[in-house]
């Protein structure tokens, strides 16, 4: 099982043939978190069509997201800035779901090439 960051998710939509093994097969999971930023980054560049539509199709994988994993996600975050490492609120709290529910964590931000619990993929 994976769970998708937003990258994962708009590297799909672009078509990118290295994720669609894995976005086809239906063992993935997100949050409104990552729906929500995919749907800002599909309505900016492809318009409100194209993200309803995405939305539509992603919404189905959704999971909650407990309040130990956000507070969770911020201490990972914090760990991650000490390191330079940049990685936004809602990355972290991917990572973090992914880490606690032992879950691949499927994206291609270099900020996650080499962690453990980590799918990492090249963009095209």
């Amino acid at each position: 099982m994976y769970f998708c960051d937003t990258y994962a998710l708009i590297e799909y939509v672009k078509s990118n043939h290295n994720y669609a093994d894995i976005m086809n097969s239906s063992s993935i999971t997100i949050s409104d978190f990552q729906l929500m930023e995919t749907y800002y980054f599909i309505l900016r560049d492809l318009g409100e069509d194209a993200a309803n539509k995405v939305y539509e199709t992603f919404s189905q994988f959704r999971v909650d997201i407990p309040e130990q994993i956000i507070k969770r996600a911020m201490k990972l975050r914090l760990e991650f800035h000490k390191e330079r490492k940049r990685i936004s609120y809602v990355d972290a709290i991917g990572y973090a779901y992914a880490l606690e529910k032992n879950l691949l964590f499927l994206t291609g931000d270099r900020e996650f090439k080499n962690l453990p619990n980590v799918k990492w993929i090249a963009s095209d």
